[in-house]
């Protein structure tokens, strides 16, 4: 799961499985597989940092640095 901020400022964890796609507005809108929409704050090359981050923590189980 990754973190993201709503467009009201609470934080949230987002199973990132479930991201159908990401699209750019004046907010980000992240589409969801079930078709339902999120708001958040975080603009799209970070979302897919987190996304990319998280997947390697997975896969690898672990993240370079960490203990």
């Amino acid at each position: 799961m990754i973190a993201l901020t709503d467009v009201s400022g609470r934080e949230f964890y987002l199973n990132c499985e479930l991201i159908y796609r990401i699209d750019r507005s004046f907010d980000t809108i992240i589409t969801l597989t079930d078709g339902k929409k999120l708001r958040v704050i975080e603009k799209e090359p970070e979302i897919v940092e987190k996304v990319i981050a998280f997947k390697r923590k997975i896969h690898n189980g672990f993240v370079e640095g960490e203990q």
